[in-house]
């Protein structure tokens, strides 16, 4: 019996193989792979249209995203624009030599009037007439008159043409990390160019710029692309709303690397109406001597878990802070229910609050806190 198996198993399998022999001859389909064995990216028409179906889902989500981006391009587009200035320092006087700058700018309308803001450093030493501004639709203008602000970077330039588009301040202090942003300028000179991002930080101070110094400091920090050319351009939400002045980056190589800064529009307007109003700057003041050497050892010792605020080493006869009871030692937590992060945060904040305001200061003494009220007074 088992001979017998064994010659009809042979037999068996001698007439499958001339089969498939004969099949292949004939050119008959080999049998279907199983679908981890087909061809990387092999799709049946089946399998197509599904695909694409769901790519079209995906696509819409993302195109009403772009949608906004786009509309905010087009809303703030016409009103940026491309400033040029030619200086003649002494130097280059005596070489009979000329060198331009160049950068952008943003029209605003105030009271009534145009105005177009821009970064300081870019017009530093111009006079108006060395000042060409090339609008969006291609009109070549020179500002009438002009103001500058170095302690914050800040310039207004006041124009006068016809038919000119405005853009809308927002609010910085709204801002989050996180929040979507768009830079406009022309970095490079390649006009209307559009870059987008998030704010990725707030309150950046202690910059070092490379060839000028902006002493009064409160940077927006942005992953949206800045170059140069990009300064005194605007950064806007996505209501078409301008939230900064672009004005720096923080690059080895001289272009963008993804960090880049600007002054917030709350602080640039606050230094921009009192320059276009009255042609000078007043700050507010309380009169008081700041430690810049906070650090958490001293914290520790005073009882606070963390360096925080600004500590009070001296405050001056006669001023706002005397007057309000402040005291070598204090603690100055928050200002005008802002927190204060360290002293050139609370030198900001003061410079930038209402002359004859007067505000609650939150104080950190003797391991207890209270609150004083101080009024703000002019800077002499």
């Amino acid at each position: 019996m088992i001979r017998l198996r064994h010659d009809l198993s042979e037999a068996f399998a001698l007439a499958a193989f001339l089969c498939l022999g004969i099949l292949l001859a004939r050119g008959h389909a080999q049998p279907t792979l199983p679908t981890a064995l087909e061809p990387t990216g092999k799709l049946t028409p089946e399998k197509r249209a599904a695909l694409q179906g769901e790519l079209e889902r995906h696509a819409q989500v993302l195109e009403a995203q772009s949608a906004v981006i786009k509309a905010v391009a087009k809303l703030v587009g016409p009103t940026v624009v491309f400033i040029e200035t030619e200086r003649e320092p002494a130097a280059a006087r005596r070489r009979n030599q000329h060198f331009e700058e160049a950068g952008s700018g943003v029209i605003i309308q105030w009271k009534g009037r145009f105005y177009i803001l821009t970064s300081r450093h870019l017009i530093r030493n111009a006079t108006p007439e060395k000042i060409k501004i090339d609008l969006a639709d291609g009109r070549r203008i020179i500002p009438t008159q002009l103001w500058r602000d170095a302690k914050s970077d800040v310039a207004v330039l006041a124009v006068n043409a016809p038919d000119l588009t405005s853009a809308m301040p927002g609010d910085s202090a709204k801002l989050e990390i996180g929040d979507f942003v768009l830079a406009v300028g022309n970095p490079f000179g390649l006009n209307q160019s559009v870059t987008f991002g998030i704010i990725s930080a707030k309150g950046r101070r202690n910059l070092k710029m490379s060839d000028y110094e902006v002493p009064l400091q409160d940077f927006l920090q942005t992953d949206a692309a800045i170059n140069p050319g990009n300064s005194g351009g605007p950064l806007v939400n996505l209501r078409g709303e301008i939230v900064g002045i672009n004005t720096a980056i923080a690059s080895d190589s001289g272009v963008n690397e993804g960090v880049g800064f600007a002054i917030p529009i709350n602080l640039y307007m606050f230094v921009a109406r009192q320059l276009i109003e009255t042609g000078k700057v007043q700050r507010g003041y309380i009169g008081v001597y700041l430690s810049d050497h906070f650090g958490p050892a001293m914290a520790a010792e005073l009882g606070l878990p963390r360096p925080m605020g600004a500590l009070v080493t001296k405050t001056e006869p006669g001023s706002p802070a005397a007057a309000g009871q402040l005291q070598t030692g204090d603690v100055i937590l928050q200002f005008n229910h802002i927190p204060i992060e360290d002293d050139g945060h609370l030198i900001t904040v003061v410079g930038t609050t209402e002359i004859g305001r007067k505000v609650p200061i939150l104080v950190y003494r003797d391991r207890q806190t209270f609150t004083l009220t101080l009024e703000v007074a002019a800077r002499k």
